[in-house]
């Protein structure tokens, strides 16, 4: 897809209404004026086929041409996942159990598939055995439909909870997973996730970025559900940057635990890092794979692995005090 094309497709579904509002918050912050940053806004969709969320997340506003250029925008992240990624293996990735069949031994947790023929029975025994359960839709991303139950949702009533899912489009429910004690003081009402991507390059191969999730209050830890995100540096393990989320808010502590995030340590980050780099090699014809990647005290878990990675997490504002963006990172693996 040409950039004109992409630029125009985007022009016609374009929630003017969001637009809108989202100039006005930028007006406040930028002190420029609305008709300034909507010009201005055009300009870097043209440019560099950024949308107006790539230009809030980003602050291009405050960044010269050069800086805007490093910037991994949605359009240039769609060319990436195209090029890199055959879409007839995409479904290994986008249906939840599909994945969780294929990378078991990563994944390393009970599972069912629910749909119109799950045995009430298998059901039943499932629940017997996890009192506290994560129900996901089949398909899905940003943690959408995905919900935490306890057998207080279902004691007495399983069949009538199985309905329940259904007519929620549950796909899949899996036993909860337990984080690490350490993962734990961040945020304890979610599984604080790191994102691994791996990049199979014409270059090299490995992996191009780590983020870590955070959330802050709510059962997912995603950023489009209020979390917030800091870069892991890939040597260490250490969180490099404050946290930050999709509203531009930046934390050097968790605000509810008071968890000091730059210089947390992330447990069993190198084991994390192998295990990405192993799956990678399964699906050789997806080349460029985001993996959400639990830790436990027993080690890394995946949760999910991502066909079509978020272009919105690496190109943080404030994970770039010098407004030099990611794209660097993906040029030593891939021309761009």
């Amino acid at each position: 897809m040409s950039r004109l094309t992409f630029f125009f497709r985007r022009l016609v579904r374009m929630d003017w209404k969001a637009m809108w509002k989202t100039s006005g918050l930028l007006r406040e912050r930028s002190g420029r004026s609305r008709l300034w940053l909507l010009c201005d806004m055009l300009r870097c969709a043209v440019r560099y086929n950024a949308g107006y969320m790539d230009y809030k997340i980003a602050q291009m506003y405050r960044l010269n041409d050069a800086q805007r250029r490093t910037q991994i925008t949605r359009g240039l992240s769609n060319q990436i996942v195209r090029r890199m990624n055959d879409k007839a293996y995409w479904h290994f990735f986008d249906d939840k159990a599909t994945f969780n069949a294929l990378f078991a031994q990563e994944v390393r947790r009970d599972w069912l598939k629910v749909d119109a023929s799950t045995d009430p029975e298998a059901f039943g025994a499932f629940l017997d055995a996890h009192p506290d359960i994560i129900a996901k839709p089949l398909e899905g991303s940003s943690g959408v439909g995905i919900a935490r139950y306890t057998s207080a949702d279902w004691q007495g009533r399983q069949a009538e909870f199985l309905d329940q899912l259904r007519s929620r489009q549950t796909g899949i429910i899996e036993e909860r997973i337990v984080q690490h004690p350490d993962m734990m003081k961040l945020c304890p009402t979610s599984v604080n996730t790191i994102r691994i991507a791996t990049l199979l390059g014409d270059k090299k191969q490995g992996i191009v970025y780590a983020f870590l999730r955070i959330g802050n209050g709510n059962v997912m830890d995603n950023v489009d559900q209020g979390g917030m995100a800091a870069r892991v540096d890939l040597d260490s393990g250490k969180l490099l940057t404050v946290g930050a989320d999709k509203q531009g808010n930046t934390y050097t502590e968790h605000p509810m635990t008071h968890t000091p995030i730059v210089g947390f340590e992330v447990p069993f980050f190198q084991e994390a890092k192998d295990m990405c780099l192993r799956a990678a090699q399964k699906v050789p014809q997806m080349r460029f794979v985001a993996w959400d990647v639990a830790i436990t005290a027993d080690g890394p878990v995946f949760v999910e692995g991502n066909s079509f990675p978020s272009h919105a997490v690496p190109q943080f504002a404030a994970h770039y005090p010098d407004g030099i963006g990611i794209m660097r990172e993906f040029r030593e693996f891939i021309d761009i």
